[in-house]
């Protein structure tokens, strides 16, 4: 029935033309230059096959890795309006977490075309980011099937009868680690693999505290790849206060996924819930 949805709104819709999170009608036409402000996008815009067309995307734009070779703009929130101009777009994709705001305004006050698209991190929301990308971009038809893929991978996680408790700590070398409660995109994907957070307590991310994360127990400890190597690997991140004497780091449960594959919610989303699901039952 969703799919049948999907076909028949497209039959309806004008091609290129989505309003977004803002509200905006937005408009593209035949954009040769795109920038595009957040991993996700960047992501979505060359796996719909217009790679060729990216003029420069922010920070957050590691996969794929012809992505890294394009004019870098800064981090997506904090855009600078001249950096972006100056590059000459035809079309801006940004999520919500672009900003500042009045920088967005700004742009939009050049009359260049910008979406703002929602950053819900939720499987539905990297669905509905596609499905909007892909009209802005009159490739409907190659969105859906990325949709449609992703639908038919996560029908391929199974999900444990006990499930084990997942601790994500985000790393930004030794003195940086964040450990993320609820209402986190790192909860979101715990949740889609069959485990459950192992912090409960709060929303949002908090700086690590050693008798927080005893008191938690988890079963297996979390990272992005980038995070785990910042802090020198497995064996360096047992030595961080309160870790080493966890189920986890007993047992050598320890997980690292890259950071887009497990954080971006773009179209590999669902790669990552299975690989994030073997890795907690162990397969």
């Amino acid at each position: 029935m969703y799919t049948f949805l999907l076909m028949f709104a497209s039959l309806f819709a004008e091609a290129g033309t989505i309003t977004d999170s803002t509200g905006a009608e937005v408009t593209a036409e035949s954009p040769t230059k795109i920038i595009t402000l957040s991993g996700n996008v960047t992501e979505t815009v060359f796996a719909l096959g217009l790679g060729e067309k990216v003029a420069g995307v922010d920070s957050s734009s590691l996969y794929p890795v012809e992505a890294t070779a394009k004019p870098q703009v800064g981090y997506h929130r904090r855009i600078n309006a001249e950096g972006l101009l100056s590059l000459s777009p035809d079309l801006i994709i940004a999520t919500d977490a672009a900003g500042p705001p009045e920088v967005v305004e700004q742009i939009r006050k050049a009359g260049i075309p910008m979406a703002v698209l929602s950053s819900e991190a939720t499987l539905e929301g990297a669905q509905s980011r596609i499905e909007q990308i892909s009209k802005l971009l009159d490739k409907e038809k190659e969105g859906h099937v990325l949709v449609w893929e992703m639908q038919d991978k996560i029908k391929m996680v199974t999900k444990p009868k006990t499930p084990p408790k997942v601790l994500f700590i985000y790393a930004r070398g030794g003195g940086t680690q964040n450990v993320a409660g609820l209402e986190t995109s790192a909860n979101a994907m715990i949740e889609l693999a069959g485990g459950v957070n192992a912090v409960t307590e709060y929303t949002g991310y908090k700086p690590m505290n050693a008798e927080a994360i005893l008191a938690a127990q988890p079963d297996y400890i979390l990272f992005t790849a980038r995070g785990l190597e910042s802090v020198g690997g497995a064996e360096e991140m047992k030595k961080l206060p309160g870790l080493s004497e966890t189920p986890a780091a007993k047992n050598d449960n320890i997980i690292s996924i890259d950071d887009l594959l497990l954080l971006g919610f773009g179209p590999r989303t669902a790669e990552g819930v299975l690989q994030l699901s073997n890795a907690i039952q162990n397969k």
